[in-house]
């Protein structure tokens, strides 16, 4: 393949300036689900070195286009910021890791994705009280594929969707036969989602729109799509820690 048209990795500046909008853009996205009290400008701080360091290690005799991998590496680095912030409260976490339990493991029993009553049962709550525990969970489907997909069951560590993304880097080919049994997970997982909650994914993520945009589109409120967003990204976590430790 030859090189990408109009990468020049010499004329770092032009390329800051040219990528500029894009990193503004990643930080609104993720900051439109983030406390008020943290500042996008450290997101697009962070940004700006993930897109340094995209820079300084693009290949572009790689299939990646530059844009791709610039934006994987910005993103990358605005999680890293918010990782070491420590931002969201362990109570939080605890809901959110509650959620994905809960949904994986009546996921397994009933063959089928679980609906909210059945998971509000398995939870011992009203199916209200199980959304509202959704909706109070919802900033950590931010930081979904910086989690831990691979535990062990002995304490902190194992394989995030990160961990195996970075593999890229290196000539590996490991590396990337990791990334394609990943995609095919992730594949596997999305295919066995809720129409509804593969519809909020494909035009929050495919199509680029607001979760408002999406909620106009499906006739619901913004917080409704937000909802079920966060409910989507806990399937698919707890999906595929099952799958990860089927494989193993």
């Amino acid at each position: 393949m030859s090189p990408e048209k109009d990468f020049d990795p010499s004329d770092r500046d032009g390329l800051i300036i040219q990528y500029t909008p894009l990193i503004k853009f990643i930080a609104n996205r993720i900051a439109i689900r983030l406390p008020p009290h943290i500042d996008i400008n450290d997101l697009i701080s962070s940004g700006v070195l993930g897109l340094i360091d995209a820079i300084g290690k693009y290949d572009p005799s790689r299939e990646a286009q530059f844009k791709t991998y610039a934006e994987f590496r910005i993103r990358g680095a605005m999680l890293d910021e918010l990782r070491s912030m420590d931002w969201v409260p362990r109570s939080v976490r605890q809901r959110s890791n509650k959620i994905e339990n809960a949904l994986a493991r009546l996921e397994q029993e009933l063959g089928r994705p679980a609906e909210d009553d059945e998971v509000a049962e398995s939870l011992g709550l009203e199916v209200g009280e199980f959304q509202d525990m959704v909706s109070r969970s919802a900033g950590m489907a931010i930081l979904s594929l910086d989690e831990v997909i691979d535990y062990s069951g002995e304490g902190e560590g194992g394989r995030t969707i990160l961990d195996t993304l970075s593999g890229l880097e290196d000539d590996d080919p490991q590396a990337k036969h990791a990334f394609e049994e990943l995609k095919h997970l992730l594949a596997q997982a999305i295919d066995a989602l809720p129409e509804r909650e593969r519809l909020v994914l494909s035009l929050y993520y495919h199509e680029e729109m607001s979760m408002k945009e999406i909620g106009q589109v499906m006739e619901v409120t913004e917080s409704r799509v937000s909802q079920i967003h966060s409910k989507a990204v806990a399937r698919i976590k707890g999906r595929l820690r099952i799958m990860v430790g089927e494989k193993q």
